[in-house]
């Protein structure tokens, strides 16, 4: 039986030498790691799992490749650490720091004890909520090394992870070198002059460079211990943790035993010095007294910070930064034998362990120490102690621990770096120098940038910022969470059961607040650096690039279906309509000029590039041909730089491909309204991608997923795939599915460069709302030329297009003379027109243009519609006279709306053969009204688009 996550196979075979069939139990899933005895049961597990769809450790995905999902029946040796060893004791050592020993009287004879106790719940609770979301990442697959920029960028992408990363490995180089200054000037107070446990010359002398000489032999002692491996470094930890343990049960021991007592004043402390203050401080023991008067608040002055008054916030700032120490455990992700069952346990565990010691102490130090002593010594514990030198080890060790944790966090983070290629081939020295999965070379950089921070000399000034940069990852690290939860992504199921949305937001807002209550600046700071890092690595990072998955693909997909949802096409309105538009491609090297004409065109509406591959019936076909195609388009896409989706079919004809495209692009009620097509004719197309003197020129698609050239130009002899006959029933088409129609000539000539050039020769944007194949006094009023107003105002809106000015021609000498004085029906059409331009609040120039009786006076009726040959004499003048007439208005004319009549009716003639001659006509009609013009848009509009109401 063969246990997984989609169901229970069983499986024959297996057998060992003794006949005894192996069992083999394994969760993909999880990450859990699957243990094969014999090399035969391996073989099994290899056919069972490509029965279920994987192959050799890897799962195939839906392209036909593969996606790593862990080490199958292999034990990774370099992953030697428990949860103790690997988890609890970091995290324990990292959160006592220098805190225990060190700075809990500053913070109850500041705060008090109640509002101590109710900053650590106040801190516990950020960090908690911040554990928790690491421990649902952990626990939702296969955690490799890296720790915390592991997790973050698994999720929200190369990008935000490696920015993140960057920083966390800084915080982690720098913290370490902040706890060896402390663990160095621990032994000076100690062992050096005036120390408290040597005479008064001490044993160790003192002064600038021989406290860079102790920090740099510590950091040496530091790099030896990690360059033996994660193994020693564990043994080290348990050794301190155990160490600090006895230290600690000294002091509380001491509490409870020692009688009052006279306090000497610290020889640091300057405040009381230098007022030749000479009497002792009185420690009283447990004393029901000193416990009432702790209770409260009594902020005074901090005589380590030059007698800067105390308040809520640098207490609690001095409290948080202490005990973030919370990731020290997942840094050690790629050396845990199990990283979903170690972190989570480990890191909980410790957390506990810490707060109940934090607040023991606290009550202890409330009900034993005078307010004025725990304000003026913040060594006190020293010597009430039973034996002094227990305080003294417990503070160089813990402080010692907390180094040698972040410098191997730190090498970590820095061998993940390298590892993703986040920063190429900066890091590649990084990568390659690993010996016995110990990245040595990683140690040394690590070692060697803490070493240039010690020799700065005083760190307090980073110091904050060093907190403020652990407090930015553990916001990355909810808001990686927060996002899976959000997005319901359904392969987000991490077993860690105590996590959920609520939880990642409030440890998202605990932490920001926190970043913002300790230095507002510096977390403004560190803010803008981390945006600053994630523009770099998305424009340069080869990493951008890899196929992690982002979260941000997850939200915006389950954003966009929850409004698509909402969006109901039965409460559209016209005030609010915008252009949905369908552009049907047949070569877009051909056609890249529309293409980005229509993109101005779509007013943050809907754009989708249709293309019609015409082929044999699918059920014909071994395999989908559109699916290598595809990337090339989204390629195409981001060539032009234009906000577009993409829609490919197959189908016997373009006409039925069309038809395709037409009713299933867009979704719900984002669907095409507006069907764009280029003109049919005989010109032979320009290659765009080709052309050196073109914008978009390209050497991206000379070859292709089949080792062709993508998108093929037709060749010279070579026979159209579509007719003129299709082409036009395809208009029709368009028209009895009620959607507008778009037909563009001559935007091979267009250059926008040109356009948005002030000083070039265009200066207009020209309208024409006349039916020129049969003209009539009430044209400017129909849909059709409100539609045209209405995507010329839409042009003009774009930044590029912008400076030139609307031009609408009305053409007078519609109607007849028996109709009444041409002159006077002419200037009344004029004010009524600029009357509606007025109520439609377009602002456009309006000319007169002569009359249809001086253009071809013989000409009555509609002669072009019913014609079923070529184009008669009569009817042919007439165009070319129109042509002429639109060609001298338009020497300045960057584009041209024209209005489009209607396409001939099917109906005319079943045996198809005058349908054909009249489609023909009609489209050779339509070409000798556009010859020469310059990018021209024929116009065709069915429904309103158009309002005058607020």
């Amino acid at each position: 039986m063969y246990s997984s996550n989609f169901g229970s196979i069983n499986a024959s075979g297996g057998v060992n030498e003794s006949g005894n069939s192996e069992a083999l139990d394994y969760n993909v899933s999880s990450g859990d790691k699957i243990s094969l005895r014999p090399t035969r049961s391996r073989n099994m597990l290899s056919s069972v799992l490509g029965a279920c769809g994987f192959d050799g450790g890897r799962e195939r995905s839906s392209s036909g490749g593969y996606v790593e999902f862990g080490n199958i029946g292999e034990e990774n040796s370099s992953r030697t650490l428990g949860t103790f060893s690997g988890v609890f004791s970091p995290v324990a050592l990292s959160m006592f720091s220098a805190l225990l020993f060190l700075r809990v009287g500053f913070i109850v004879g500041n705060a008090g004890l109640l509002v101590t106790l109710l900053q650590f719940g106040i801190a516990y609770g950020i960090l908690i909520f911040t554990v928790f979301s690491i421990c649902a990442i952990s626990t939702n697959g296969p955690v490799e090394g890296g720790g915390a920029y592991f997790m973050i960028s698994r999720v929200l992408g190369p990008e935000l992870g490696g920015s993140i990363g960057t920083l966390f490995f800084l915080a982690n180089v720098v913290s370490s070198a902040l706890y060896i200054v402390g663990c160095t000037e621990g032994l000076i107070d100690n062992f050096g002059p005036s120390g408290y446990l040597v005479s008064e010359e001490g044993i160790l002398p003192d002064g600038p460079w021989w406290r860079f000489f102790y920090e740099s032999m510590l950091n040496l002692l530091n790099l030896f211990v990690c360059l033996i491996g994660a193994g020693m470094f564990a043994k080290t930890s348990v050794v301190i943790l155990l160490v600090v343990v006895i230290c600690l049960l000294s002091v509380i021991f001491s509490f409870c035993t020692q009688s009052a007592m006279q306090i000497p004043i610290p020889s640091a402390n300057t405040l009381i010095n230098g007022t030749n203050h000479t009497t002792d401080i009185t420690y009283t023991g447990l004393n029901f007294t000193t416990f009432t008067e702790n209770l409260f608040p009594k902020y005074g002055e901090d005589y380590t910070s030059h007698g800067d008054i105390v308040t809520f916030a640098s207490v609690f700032g001095v409290l948080f930064s202490g005990v973030t120490g919370i990731m020290a455990g997942a840094n050690m992700s790629g050396e845990l034998k199990d990283p979903a069952r170690n972190i989570p346990r480990g890191t909980i565990s410790a957390v506990i362990f810490t707060l109940i010691v934090y607040v023991t102490l606290s009550m202890l130090t409330a009900a034993t120490t005078t307010r004025f002593l725990l304000q003026n010594s913040y060594v006190f514990l020293l010597p009430i102690n039973v034996y002094p030198p227990f305080v003294t080890i417990g503070i160089l060790t813990a402080t010692f621990s907390a180094s040698l944790s972040n410098l191997i966090g730190s090498s970590r983070v820095l061998e993940a770096l390298a590892k993703d290629n986040v920063f190429g081939r900066l890091l590649n020295f990084v990568s390659k120098g690993v010996w016995r999965s110990n990245p040595l070379a990683a140690v040394f950089t690590s070692w060697l940038l803490v070493e240039v921070i010690l020799s700065i000399g005083s760190l307090n000034t980073i110091a904050q910022v060093n907190s403020v940069l652990f407090l930015l990852s553990y916001l990355a690290t909810n808001l990686a969470c927060l996002g899976l939860d959000l997005s319901s992504a359904p392969n987000f199921r991490p077993s860690f059961k105590y996590f959920s949305w609520a939880t990642a937001l409030l440890g998202l807002i605990g932490t920001l607040f926190m970043m913002f209550i300790i230095n507002p600046l510096y977390a403004s700071s560190s803010i803008a650096l981390c945006i600053l890092l994630v523009s770099l690595l998305h424009l340069f990072s080869p990493a951008r690039f890899a196929p992690w998955g982002s979260i941000s693909q997850a939200l915006i997909f389950h954003q966009v279906r929850k409004y698509l949802l909402l969006l109901d096409s039965r409460k559209d309105h016209v005030k609010f309509w915008r252009p949905q538009i369908l552009l049907l491609v047949g070569n877009p090297r051909s056609s890249c000029p529309l293409i980005h004409f229509v993109n101005d065109l779509k007013k943050s509406g809907l754009y989708v590039l249709g293309h019609v591959k015409v082929g044999p019936e699918f059920s014909n076909l071994e395999e989908d041909p559109l699916v290598d195609e595809y990337p090339t388009w989204l390629t195409l896409i981001d060539h032009l730089k234009v906000k577009a989706f993409i829609e490919l079919t197959v189908a016997k004809s373009v006409r039925e491909g069309a038809h395709h495209l037409i009713r299933i692009s867009g979704m719900g009620a984002m669907k095409p309204n507006t069907i764009v097509l280029g003109f049919y004719d005989d010109l032979n197309p320009r290659d765009f991608f080709a052309d050196v003197n073109s914008h978009y020129q390209t050497h991206l698609f000379q070859r292709s997923a089949m080792d062709k050239e993508a998108f093929s130009l037709r060749k010279m002899n070579e026979v159209k795939k579509l007719s003129c006959d299709e082409y036009v029933a395809i208009m029709g088409d368009i028209l009895k599915m009620k959607k507008n129609i778009c037909v563009c000539r001559n935007f091979h000539i267009l250059d926008k460069n040109s356009i948005a050039n002030r000083a070039s020769n265009y200066k207009y944007i020209d309208v024409w709302p006349i039916n020129f194949f049969k003209p009539n006094q009430e044209d400017p009023f129909d849909t059709s030329s409100l539609f045209m107003l209405q995507l010329a105002c839409i042009i003009r809106m774009v930044a590029s297009w912008k400076h030139l000015q609307l031009r609408v021609f009305l053409c007078h000498g519609i109607t007849s003379a028996a109709d009444g004085d041409i002159g006077e029906i002419c200037r009344n059409q004029e004010a009524i027109f600029q009357q509606l331009l007025q109520s439609l609040r377009i602002t456009a120039a309006v000319y007169q243009v002569p009359s249809w009786t001086k253009v071809l006076p013989s000409l009555g009726g509609s002669p072009i519609l019913h014609n079923q040959g070529p184009v008669d004499k009569n009817s042919k003048v007439y165009l070319q006279k129109v042509n002429k007439m639109i060609q001298e208005q338009s020497q300045s004319t960057a584009i041209t709306f024209v209005y489009l009549p209607p396409p001939p009716r099917d109906h005319m003639d079943p045996s198809g053969s005058a349908i054909a001659a009249t489609r023909e006509n009609y489209l050779q009609c339509l070409s000798e009204l556009t010859t020469e013009l310059p990018p021209t848009v024929l116009v065709y509009g069915l429904s309103a688009v158009t309002s005058t109401t607020l």
